[in-house]
């Protein structure tokens, strides 16, 4: 085989091996890692909003009067005109004491008025007419002195008359037992037919005005500090029912029943170093009865708005609450954070953001710390106008 011969015959094995490696080539070019593009993120700056924190307590409920109803005087009780859990309204007939010895009395004092009325009367006649005869010396004198006597001591009989009078009207009301002001009645703890009021007084039944109802709570020292350091003139604005505050019950949810204070403890319980609260609460409905558990919540404003976040935009670890944030070269950053109450749908930062930062609030599952992300920046929404404490103006006078 010549030179040109081989040549030709080796051809297509150079060929085949050229397309091997063109073959290799191009199936090394597909499989080179090409990174994925950056996570697309929506960034948002936290919301400056004056808002309110609260301090919450607990407390229990009580009647705004409450009187035990008894007996005033004896007898033998005749009628009850409630049924045992009623509301009454004041002045409401409840327990009838039998009368007929009351009524004898009364007319027994006003016939004795009369009697004496007619002796002073007849006393006084006969001091004018003996007065005349003195002067004419048709009588002695000493008959004059008399006559004077017999008047003198008939009016003061009459007089005695009239308060005897008085006091036996007087037991004759007592023999009504009325309700002293609108509340709820207990059950009566006598039936008709008991001798009552023998002796001593005979309780009848207990009655609770509980509409409006109060709300009594402690607080701690530092707790009242807060509120001094917060209000001015707190002591006076409790006294003159300013100061809002609200109660929830074991069930509710929140705090539905709004009244105020009015009322604080002049000095701190030196055994428990707290000071004792009440508040004044509207009760049409009388859903709130006495010795109620409540939970109590009154309003602390704050001085300088806060920084508030999307509850989306919270992550939870090990280490603690941490928002994501965006920094000036798109790359992620975590930040611990401090959380205060939540408002609305959004928390209240107390530590960890200055207010600047731009904080990823979606897709936080692939926004990974250190690594960029495509950021898509939204601002906050109109400011929100800021609460005022009780009683302040618009200028905010009151606040320090």
């Amino acid at each position: 085989m010549t030179g040109d011969q081989a040549f030709i015959a080796g051809k297509p094995a150079r060929w085949a091996l050229l397309g091997g490696l063109l073959l290799i080539l191009a199936c090394g070019e597909k499989n080179v890692y090409a990174p994925p593009p950056p996570p697309e993120v929506v960034v948002k700056h936290p919301e400056r909003r004056a808002i309110v924190d609260y301090l919450e307590f607990t407390g229990n409920t009580q009647a705004v009067n409450t009187v035990q109803l008894q007996a005033r005087v004896q007898g033998f009780l005749e009628k009850v005109f409630f049924k045992d859990g009623d509301l009454v309204k004041k002045g409401q007939l409840l327990f009838l004491i039998q009368q007929n010895t009351y009524q004898a009395q009364l007319a027994q004092a006003e016939a004795q008025i009369l009697q004496q009325k007619a002796n002073y009367e007849h006393a006084a006649l006969e001091t004018g007419r003996y007065g005349k005869l003195v002067q004419q010396k048709a009588a002695a004198q000493t008959d004059l002195d008399n006559w004077r006597y017999q008047r003198d001591a008939s009016w003061a009989a009459m007089k005695a008359a009239e308060a005897a009078r008085d006091l036996a009207k007087l037991n004759l009301d007592y023999t009504r037992v009325v309700a002293p002001f609108d509340g709820r009645i207990d059950r009566r703890l006598k039936d008709p037919g008991n001798l009552v009021g023998a002796g001593e007084f005979t309780p009848l039944a207990q009655i609770n005005q509980i509409d409006p109802i109060y709300g009594y709570f402690t607080i701690s020292e530092l707790d009242f500090l807060r509120l001094l350091g917060n209000y001015q003139n707190l002591l006076a604005r409790i006294n003159a029912q300013q100061f809002p505050v609200a109660i929830g019950l074991a069930d509710d949810k929140g705090f539905p029943y709004e009244g105020s204070l009015d009322f604080a403890a002049i000095s701190l319980d030196p055994g428990t170093g707290t000071l004792l609260l009440r508040g004044i609460f509207p009760n049409p409905e009388h859903k709130l009865i006495p010795g109620l558990c409540a939970r109590v919540r009154i309003p602390l404003y704050r001085k300088v708005p806060a920084i508030l976040v999307p509850q989306a935009a919270l992550g939870y670890d090990q280490q603690g609450p941490y928002v994501l944030v965006v920094n000036d070269h798109n790359i992620v950053e975590r930040r611990p954070v401090k959380t205060g109450a939540p408002v609305d749908n959004l928390r209240v930062i107390e530590e960890g953001l200055t207010g600047d930062e731009w904080v990823i609030i979606t897709n936080l599952m692939r926004a990974i710390p250190g690594r960029p992300v495509k950021p898509e920046r939204q601002e906050p929404g109109p400011p929100v106008r800021p609460p005022q404490p009780p009683g302040n103006s618009e200028k905010g006078e009151d606040r320090r």
